[in-house]
Formats: structure tokens, C-alpha cells, sequence
């Protein structure tokens, strides 16, 4: 049977990829070993990419290398040596000449490389040269077996490609079986529509798969991998497109009256005006509200930038038509500061918590009110009742609250993932609130918005999404954008310490800051001693600030392991300015509102990610006062990554800068764990660098998804979107 896209690995000859190797092959079948790395078919194959190339024309010359210089040379093997040393560790010396000099490769603990590199081999190895013993030596060395007959152009004489290999599989394999699959395949069909090719100049995918392999020229390969990036970006757009088309098409949501009592109750007794960027966020999801088909709109907005507003002005929209409307929030700290925004905002206008009148009202010391409070509800035909639901809430106090939201007599609900649980009963749920939504898994959300009939649904996030990957794994949600901070919001200085004085500089501020009536944050990486992994431990830490540091002045401890009302306990104390200092692990990253806390020391900072440093640095600078960050660094200078994120944190405080920024660093693949998405990774395509690619990609791909819904035109796209789409279908035809 001729080979297809489809055949099995196992249907090349597997002789023709082991011939001529001069090494004897063992172990199972290549196509067994391919398969664990989720290699199965001939497609699996040519879309597993070289992840560099040997380029005879980039190649150094042994004689005129320099200590320390990185380079790839190529030569033959003169001679092979084999030793043991004094502690009787196997050394093998394999020497390389090209005609100019001499170099060593060696191998420590490989006593079988003397059997795969013999005398006559064609050898191309990169690395850094140094001497020993007056002798060039090729350190960190990457190498890999060109020829070990001549004649043989699947490895040499050519630009030749290495691909990502495996136990039990080398590269030179790979590569003979990917030539041979090539060799036996006729012409390639195009998986894109040819409307699309046509309309942006795009070179024919057979040509960019033979050429990303084998390429003739560097232009060649240059072209290849610009086709093949514009052909993932398209399938994902294409997928994010059919699923947006299906969500809005299959689904008859609610369709809310942007315009009432409650909204413009809200309007009329706000303490502050909100910005520009806030009412344009608000009219965006009012006219989405308005529509019948159910809303998916991403609200994302830097820290500070009243989102919580936002939220609160859609949960009315909800209940001034007649429904109800819930926020669910990752964790119970964040969810308590939204109850209190909430309390806020609402109370001045007929709100009020939900009544419990079997049980008398909690004492409180801070003159605030309790999360479930007692007082009489108001006459006011325009009131709303609220309540917070967490693990804490339980016994008869939750059996209440949950009969409440089932009645319909709570209109609004503030909760973390409890809101998900069996148990949890909505009246007539119409709004569904997901903060900080990169914390939940796509399970959660959907079985929040199961609690509804199709709910309208709004994520927000603090941790700013670069625009490529909202425009991408986020691309069946419409984006709304807070761009702008409220007034009277002052920048934040941040700096970098990593010796003893400027150590002892930062603790002199706090010092300076308590004395002028201001509060601090320290936060560390880890709780105790016994998860400590060199870095600063919350508890320790707390101990040595208190009687050694800050003898003179109050320090508190909060931590993730506490139960969640001694946590709120100790938060509330803080909040209410009883204690100068809090010892935090990342625990107050989100949800934490001191106005009066102008100092944030985080230990050990080159351990954290730029996302998770710019939310820490958002606990500060809330209020009129002037804030400073520093980060404790202790990496050693070839750190670079950690230390490109530290001068980041001190180059700007736009979130969205840091995103693009942490996306360069890090790579869609991590940012925002998007594997929970179900979504295929991207192989050439990345996000941080191609962001015309990604848009290109995505107007065609809506094109076609808006002139052929179904796809019913385009079956062989069909056929590619289910094969990138194959472990993860579920996704795809998901609600």
C-alpha cells in the first residue's frame, strides 16, 4: 500500500532507517519508541520539526577557535581513546581533525560512545573550546554522527537537520525516517482552503514540509517555517473560531435590561467618578447583557483599575431584570475583600446582606459588619440581598444561605470554588462572575456556568494577558480592557537589593514608612523550615524581623496552611492598622486592600514570575501615599532569566508591558497554564514574537468560519482541525 499521512511510523522500512549506521540497533522498534513521545502516525512524523540545523556554511574552523568562543565545527574522527580514571569513572577521548587542527570531545560514565564513533566518522559537535593541558577541548558539547559511510546525503552535504530525540532513539534515526517517509510520499495536499493560500501569497505546504526538513538554501528554510507557523496559528484560530460560532449560535441566553433602578441607584451614590476606561467597560457588557445570545467577555484590567465595579454594575444589570448573578473568586481571601467592596458600594442604596434571623449577630471588635450580618433588611423596592458562601459558612448557617440562594431570596452570592459544589442551587442564575480566572480549571467554570440555564458569563483577571494570547487561547471570549487607573493612584518605585547594606537600607524605609504612620508587607516563598528550599521560610523570617529587625514594632504572620478564619482574623487586625508589619507567603498576592501600606519586601523575588510580582506589588500603592517595592535577590549572575524579570519589575509598572514581557520569557506554553485549556501547543509559532502571524491567521480563519459555519465546505480542514485537535476534541465542542 502506498504511504499516507496517516500510515503508521511502523509502515516505513524500518532497514532502510537503520542502514549504514556502523552501529548495531537494539531495543524495540522505533515506531514503539516514537510513540512515547506521541509520534504514531506519518504525520506525527514530518510535524515533528528539527529543533536546530547543521549549516556547513556557519561551521568554525578548529584552528582558529578561541577559549571561551561557542561554535560548531565539523570533522572527522581520528582517533578514539578509552580510559579509566583514578576514580574509576570511564573517560572516552574521541579526536576530531577538519584539516586544520585538532580537538577533544570527551565522555564521562558512556563507555559504549567508543563503539559509535569510530576512525573515518564525519562528526559535527558544538560547543564552547577550551584547553586542557595545552590540548582544544570541546566543553558542553552537543554531538551528533553526520556519516558513517561516504556517500550518504541523508546526513551530510546538506543543511542537515537535528531533531528532539529520546531513550532509545537518536536523532540520525529520526532524520533516515523522515527522509524515507518523504522519499515514499507523493505530492502533499494542502490542509488549508485555497482561497486562503491564495489571498496571502503563502508558498505550497508540500514544498514547507520537504524544505523545514531537508532544506537546500537558508532562505529556503526561512520560507518553510514562515508557512508552517501561519498553518498552526490557523488551525488555532480556526478552532477558536468554530467554538465561538457554535457557543453563540447553539445557546439562547438572557436578554438583560442594561437600563433600571439598581444601575442607576449605583450611578448616583458611587463616593468617587469612575474613570473613562470604567464606563466604556460598563457599556460594552451592557449592549453584550442586552443581547439574547449568551455574553463571554473577558474583563481584564492591571491591579487597581476597578474591576470589582465593573463586576458589581453587571450583577445589577442581572437582578434588576429578574435574576440572579454570583462571583466566584480562587480563594476565600479574595473573595471576603470583594463581600467588602461590595458592602461598599451597595450600602448606601437599599442593600443588604442576607438576614439569618434564627441566630443572633457575631460579635465584632472593628466596628465593621459581620460577612453575614443581622440587621433588618430595607423597605426599599430597589434592595438587593448579598451573602458570602465559602467553606467557612457551614452547619445551620449554610443550610440557610443555601435555601436562600435556591429560594431566590439572595440575589446576589460571593463565594470561592464552593459555589460549584453538589448542594449549590440557583433560583435563576443569569450572571455568572469568574476572578482571576487562570487559577480555576476549565471544569469549574463550566459547572458554574451549569448552575444557570446558559448564564452570561465575565472573567476577570488582574494578570494582564498579552495581546496575542488573548488574541488566541482567549479568542472565543470578547475582550474588554481596562486601561486606564483610578485617580489619585501614585506610581510605585521599585528597586532591586541583593548585599547586606542595600538589605539594611530596606529595612531603615520600613522603619521611616512605620514612623510616618504607614504599614509594610514582607513575603516569602515558603511557610517553615521544613519546606524550605533556600529560600527565606514565612515562619522563621517572622521570628527573626520580630526580635531581631523590628524589636520596637508590631509583626504578624499570615500563611496559606492557617484555617480561613484565623487568617481573616489576622488580616482584619492588619487592615485595621494593629500590627506594623505582615510576614506573608503568597497568600495576599490578590484579594488584599491596605490603603495604608506603602512597603512590599519580597524575599527571594528571582524565584517568582513576573505575573505573580506584579500582583504581590499591587497590594501597595492603593492609597494617596507614595509605595516602594524592593526585591531581594539572591541569583547568581548567569541567572539571566530571573534577573531579566527583576529589571523589568524596575523598568515599568504596566502590567501589560510586563505581560508581553513574562510571555517572552516564559512561552504560551506556561503563561497561564493554557495546557487546562485543551488547546495543541505550538511548535514553531510563538505568540511573543508573531503577533501579525496571529492576527493574519485569525481574520482568515473567521472568515471562513462565518461563510462555512459547519465546516461542511471544508472538509479536509475539518480533517486537520481534528487531527491538531485530537487529544483535546472535547474542547473544541464544548459549551
Amino acid at each position: 500500500m502506498p504511504l499516507t499521512l496517516d500510515s503508521p511510523v511502523s509502515a516505513i522500512d524500518r532497514r532502510l532507517a537503520n542502514r549504514r549506521t556502523g552501529v548495531q540497533t537494539k531495543g524495540p522498534p522505533a515506531s514503539d519508541v516514537l510513540a512515547g513521545i506521541e509520534i504514531e502516525t506519518v504525520r506525527d512524523l514530518l510535524h515533528h520539526y528539527p529543533r536546530r540545523y547543521i549549516d556547513r556554511s556557519e561551521v568554525s574552523r578548529i584552528r582558529d577557535l578561541r577559549v571561551g568562543q561557542p561554535a560548531t565545527v565539523i570533522g572527522r574522527v581520528r582517533k578514539v581513546e578509552r580510559r579509566r580514571t583514578r576514580s574509576r569513572t570511564t573517560m572516552v577521548t574521541v579526536v576530531l581533525y577538519d584539516g586544520t587542527a585538532t580537538i577533544d570531545l570527551v565522555f564521562f560514565n558512556q563507555p559504549w560512545i567508543a563503539n559509535v564513533y569510530r576512525e573515518g566518522h564525519e562528526v559535527a559537535a558544538s560547543g564552547v573550546m577550551q584547553l586542557y593541558r595545552g590540548r582544544r577541548q570541546l566543553t558542553k558539547h552537543d554531538v551528533e554522527l553526520l556519516t558513517a559511510d561516504e556517500g550518504d546525503l541523508v546526513h551530510t552535504g546538506r543543511i542537515t537537520p537535528v531533531h528532539r530525540a529520546t531513550d532509545g532513539i537518536t536523532t540520525r534515526t529520526i532524520r533516515e525516517l523522515v527522509w524515507h517517509a518523504l522519499e515514499q510520499l507523493r505530492s502533499i495536499h494542502d490542509p488549508l482552503p485555497e482561497s486562503v493560500v491564495a489571498a496571502e501569497g503563502l508558498p505550497a505546504f508540500d514544498g514547507a514540509i520537504r524544505s523545514i526538513h531537508f532544506p537546500a538554501t537558508q532562505h529556503e528554510l526561512r520560507t518553510a517555517i514562515e508557512r508552517l507557523k501561519f498553518d498552526e496559528l490557523f488551525a488555532l484560530e480556526v478552532g477558536v473560531a468554530f467554538r465561538k460560532q457554535r457557543l453563540e449560535s447553539a445557546e439562547r441566553g438572557v436578554s438583560h435590561t442594561p437600563d433600571g433602578p439598581l444601575t442607576e441607584r449605583l450611578a448616583g451614590v458611587l463616593p468617587f467618578e469612575p474613570t473613562k476606561a470604567q464606563t466604556r467597560a460598563m457599556e460594552e457588557i451592557d449592549a453584550a447583557m442586552a443581547r439574547p445570545r449568551p455574553m463571554n467577555v473577558l474583563l481584564q484590567g492591571d491591579v487597581g483599575s476597578g474591576k470589582t465595579l465593573v463586576a458589581l454594575h453587571a450583577a445589577l444589570v442581572a437582578i434588576q431584570s429578574g435574576h440572579q448573578a454570583a462571583v466566584m473568586a480562587p480563594t476565600e481571601v479574595l473573595a471576603g475583600q470583594h463581600f467588602r467592596s461590595i458592602e461598599e458600594l451597595l450600602g448606601p442604596f437599599g442593600a443588604h446582606p442576607y438576614l439569618d434571623r434564627s441566630r443572633p449577630e457575631p460579635a465584632r471588635t472593628d466596628g465593621q459588619a459581620s460577612l453575614l450580618a443581622h440587621e433588618p433588611p430595607s423597605e426599599d423596592p430597589a434592595g438587593v440581598t448579598y451573602a458570602l458562601l465559602t467553606a467557612s459558612v457551614t452547619g445551620r448557617n449554610r443550610g440557610k444561605l443555601l435555601g436562600a440562594i435556591a429560594s431566590g431570596e439572595v440575589d446576589l452570592v460571593v463565594g470561592t470554588h464552593a459555589l460549584v459544589q453538589e448542594g449549590v442551587a440557583f433560583a435563576d442564575l443569569s450572571l455568572a462572575v469568574v476572578d482571576e480566572q487562570h487559577r480555576f480549571g476549565v471544569h469549574q467554570r463550566m459547572a458554574l456556568k451549569g448552575k444557570g440555564a446558559s448564564p452570561d458569563v465575565l472573567i476577570m483577571t488582574a494578570t494582564p494577558i498579552p495581546r496575542t494570547l488573548a488574541l488566541t487561547y482567549y479568542g472565543d471570549l470578547d475582550v474588554v480592557v481596562l486601561d486606564e487607573m483610578p485617580k489619585g493612584r501614585r506610581p510605585i518605585e521599585t528597586r532591586i537589593a541583593r548585599s547586606a547594606e542595600e538589605r539594611e537600607s530596606a529595612y531603615d524605609l520600613v522603619r521611616r514608612q512605620v514612623a510616618a504612620g504607614r504599614q509594610a508587607f514582607v513575603v516569602c516563598a515558603a511557610i517553615d523550615e521544613a519546606n524550605k528550599t533556600e529560600v527565606r521560610a514565612a515562619e522563621a523570617e517572622a521570628e527573626r524581623l520580630a526580635t531581631k529587625v523590628f524589636p520596637d514594632l508590631s509583626v504578624e504572620l499570615l500563611h496559606g496552611r492557617m484555617r480561613p478564619a484565623e487568617k481573616e482574623r489576622r488580616m482584619e487586625a492588619y487592615r485595621a492598622g494593629e500590627h506594623h508589619v505582615l510576614i506573608s507567603t503568597t497568600v495576599i498576592e490578590v484579594g488584599v486592600d491596605v490603603p495604608n501600606a506603602t512597603v512590599m519586601l519580597v524575599e527571594n523575588a528571582e524565584r517568582f514570575g513576573l505575573a505573580q510580582l506584579h500582583q504581590l506589588r499591587g497590594r501597595i500603592g492603593r492609597g494617596e501615599h507614595a509605595s516602594f517595592c524592593i526585591l531581594f535577590d539572591e541569583s547568581t549572575p548567569d541567572n539571566e532569566d530571573a534577573r531579566a524579570r527583576l529589571l523589568a519589575m524596575v523598568r515599568t509598572t504596566d502590567g501589560f508591558e510586563l505581560a508581553d514581557e513574562d510571555l517572552r520569557l516564559r512561552g504560551e506554553g506556561t503563561l497561564f497554564d493554557v495546557k487546562q485549556s485543551g488547546l495543541p501547543d505550538l511548535k514553531l509559532a510563538r505568540l511573543a514574537e508573531d503577533l501579525d502571524l496571529v492576527r493574519r491567521a485569525r481574520a482568515r480563519a473567521f472568515e471562513v468560519i462565518e461563510a462555512d459555519p459547519g465546516l461542511e465546505d471544508h472538509p479536509a480542514l475539518m480533517g486537520e482541525l481534528r487531527a491538531r485537535f485530537e487529544h483535546s476534541i472535547g474542547w473544541l465542542f464544548s459549551s
